[in-house]
This record gives C-alpha cells, sequence and structure tokens, in this order.
C-alpha cells in the first residue's frame, strides 16, 4: 500500500512538473523533510511566474490560479518567501485565503473569487508602486515556514454561499437594510451588496429592493462607467432599476481600494460624499459584498448623524451575520476577532487618536473632523447631515 501511493505521489509531481513547463512556471523541488509548526522545510520553490497590476484594491497578481497553486502543496497558514525578479522580496508573510493581516501588512492572498493568487499590503500602499514593478517581471514562491500562521487562518476563515436558498430571507441574501440608527431618518439611507456586479448572484435582489424602497441615489464605492457597461452588456444582467437610475445620471461613482488610511481614498470619498449631499435621497451605499468599503463609509455616516458606538458597531456586524451566520450567540470567538481586528481599526482611523474612549466619545465630532481634514467643506458636511437626520 505504502508502495502504491509513493507511485501516485510520484506520477502527481511529473503531472504538475509538466504542466507548470507548460504554462511558463518551473516548480524546483529539494528533499521532503516532514515538520511541525513553526520549523523551516523550505523544499519547495515555484519559479518564473508572470505577473500583473491588480489595481482596484493595488497589489500583485501572480499568474497561477489558485487551485494550481495549493496543488504544489503550499497551505493557508503558511509562511512565504516572494522574490520579484527585480530584486524586490517579501520575506516570510503569511498566506492566507483573506485579508487577515493588520493594516499595512503584507500577505499572499487567494481570496474566493479571483483568478490568481495575489500578494499585497493589506490596506496598504500598492505593492506595485511600492516594489517598482512591471509586466517584465515575474516572480519566485518559496516555503519559509509551514504552519506558523495556521492559527489566524482557522479564526478568520470564513465563506459564504451564492445561492438564495441557503439564506432565509432576499434581505439578507442581498446584505440589504435601513440603517435606522440614533438621529437618522427612517428609510433614508440603505446598505447592501452591489445592484449590477452580479458576480455573487445578488444584484437582481438588490435591485428589486431597491426599487421597493425608492432609492434615489446610489453611491457606488466600487465601479467605473466602464465597468457598468460591461455589466449591462452580460446576459446575466437583470437590474433594471439600477439601469434607469444611472441612466438619469443619480448613481456616484467612486471607484474606491480599501486602503481607507490613504489620501487617495479619502479625496475620493470626500468627493463622493459632497456628490452625494447634492442628490436629493434616499440613499443605497454599496461596493461589491457590502462589506469592507461600504462598511467604512457607513460607520462614519453613522457617527456623523450621531449614533452611538454600540449602535455602529451592532450595524455593521450584522454583515457577518447576514453572511456567514456568526453572531455574539453563534460564534462569540469569531464575533470578537472580527470586531476587534476589522471594525476597531476603521473607526479608530475615522477617530484618529487612540486614546479616546470610543464608547463615550461623541463620534460626531469626530466624523465631522475627519471630513473636514480630508477636504470636505464645512458647508457640504452639514449639507450632507441634514440630508441624512430627523
Amino acid at each position: 500500500m505504502k508502495r502504491t501511493m509513493k507511485r501516485i505521489t510520484a506520477a502527481l509531481l511529473v503531472l504538475a512538473a509538466v504542466f507548470m513547463c507548460l504554462s511558463g512556471c518551473t516548480p524546483k523541488e529539494k528533499e521532503e523533510t516532514s515538520g511541525k509548526s513553526g520549523e523551516s522545510i523550505s523544499e519547495l520553490t515555484v519559479s518564473g511566474l508572470d505577473i500583473m497590476h491588480e489595481d482596484e484594491f493595488g497589489g500583485v497578481y501572480i499568474k497561477i490560479t489558485i487551485d494550481d497553486f495549493n496543488a504544489y502543496g503550499f497551505e493557508y497558514g503558511d509562511s512565504l518567501d516572494v522574490s520579484f525578479s527585480n530584486g524586490h522580496m517579501l520575506a516570510g508573510i503569511p498566506y492566507y485565503n483573506g485579508y487577515y493581516t493588520n493594516n499595512g501588512e503584507p500577505l499572499l492572498v487567494a481570496y474566493p473569487g479571483y483568478p490568481y493568487i495575489k500578494a499585497c499590503f493589506n490596506n496598504g500602499g500598492d505593492l506595485w508602486n511600492v516594489a517598482a514593478l512591471s509586466e517584465e517581471d515575474t516572480a519566485d514562491i518559496s516555503l519559509a515556514e509551514k504552519g506558523v500562521y495556521l492559527d489566524i487562518q482557522d479564526a478568520r476563515n470564513i465563506s459564504y454561499q451564492d445561492e438564495r436558498e441557503q439564506f432565509p430571507s432576499d434581505e439578507a441574501f442581498a446584505n440589504f437594510r435601513n440603517v435606522q440608527l440614533g438621529n437618522l431618518k427612517e428609510g433614508m439611507l440603505y446598505r447592501s451588496a452591489s445592484p449590477c456586479d452580479n458576480q455573487h448572484n445578488r444584484a437582481p435582489y438588490v435591485d428589486r429592493l431597491a426599487a421597493a424602497s425608492g432609492v434615489n441615489c446610489i453611491v457606488n464605492l466600487a465601479d467605473t462607467e466602464e465597468k457598468i457597461s460591461n455589466f449591462i452588456a452580460k446576459d446575466d444582467f437583470d437590474s433594471p432599476y439600477f439601469k434607469s437610475v444611472y441612466d438619469r445620471g443619480d448613481v456616484i461613482l467612486l471607484k474606491l481600494n480599501m486602503n481607507y488610511g490613504s489620501d487617495d481614498f479619502r479625496t475620493k470619498l470626500v468627493n463622493g460624499l459632497t456628490a452625494m449631499a447634492e442628490h436629493d435621497g434616499p440613499y443605497l451605499v454599496h461596493c461589491t459584498e457590502g462589506k469592507d468599503r461600504t462598511g467604512f463609509v457607513c460607520i462614519l455616516l453613522e457617527a456623523l448623524c450621531g449614533c452611538s458606538y454600540q449602535e455602529i458597531a451592532d450595524d455593521y456586524m450584522i454583515t457577518y451575520d447576514n453572511y456567514y451566520k456568526i453572531n455574539p450567540e453563534s460564534e462569540p470567538g469569531r464575533y470578537d476577532v472580527i470586531l476587534e481586528s476589522v471594525f476597531l481599526p476603521m473607526l479608530e482611523s475615522i477617530v484618529g487618536d487612540g486614546a479616546v474612549d470610543l464608547a463615550a466619545a461623541d463620534l460626531a465630532v469626530y466624523a465631522d473632523r475627519y471630513l473636514v481634514n480630508a477636504g470636505m467643506s464645512p458647508d457640504a458636511v452639514e449639507a450632507l447631515r441634514g440630508k441624512l437626520t430627523k
């Protein structure tokens, strides 16, 4: 039996090598050893991988699919060395299937739905520019240590289904809700997944819910005119209400990445919120999933409109209940990890003072200051608050 397994393993390695040669990549196998978590077992290097700029969120696509890369033996939670042919290197970075590092830290990510694995800084600078890369450069990836980041991978590893029947309601599936907190007017501010990008099968559901809610202005945090034209041209496009709002000029396009600490993010956000104040509601704010970029913008708007820390935190975490069934009762450990590692850094970046007691602070003061410091006029800030509040 052992001999048979060795033959099967050898055959698989040969097939993998043939595939990589055909695709322009070269796997270099060294003597294999068994290693526990934290032990160096750098037996595997995959060399000569083509790269391309991923400019929506900022980073470097390394042109090998997630499945093909994992087939070599790389596993989530491993520590990897990523070297580019121009000499830039990322040593000992974690390999995750999500953005689980702290803001500004590097990682190799195999995010579900991505065409390739990606090297990047999480909510930080654009690695493509930081490393001064070009499309003529290539990447080598080596295993540094096995499983050293596995505890974080296991705690943050969550995924959701894209089938409506897996969810209790259209609203939960579409991550669609009225943000009715603090001084916000009822039926004035909504948030959701995308009503136009149907990669997760949610757009038609969002579209119908937006129509039923009388949404008049849509703040699209993710897309460009070119992308929307491509969505509309697809056979599965079924969002007539979105198209009617778009055609009359009431969709505000921001194309935000998730580096909310950058000047570019703040500038685009201020331009978008200034335009939002010039439109009449009800408003719908969305990105692709309605989770990260939408989460940040809604935290900011809710704070501006006098919502409490607890109200803002509760609303943010509804998304994780909708998508992943994570709430204080079902998975308190994961709930707390997400609150502390994802939500809190967003709110703290708006407040800008680590010494502030967020639970007791007047968050409206800090949201107002954040927007003015980012370049929004005080009159525009008051106009926006006036549109949203009672």
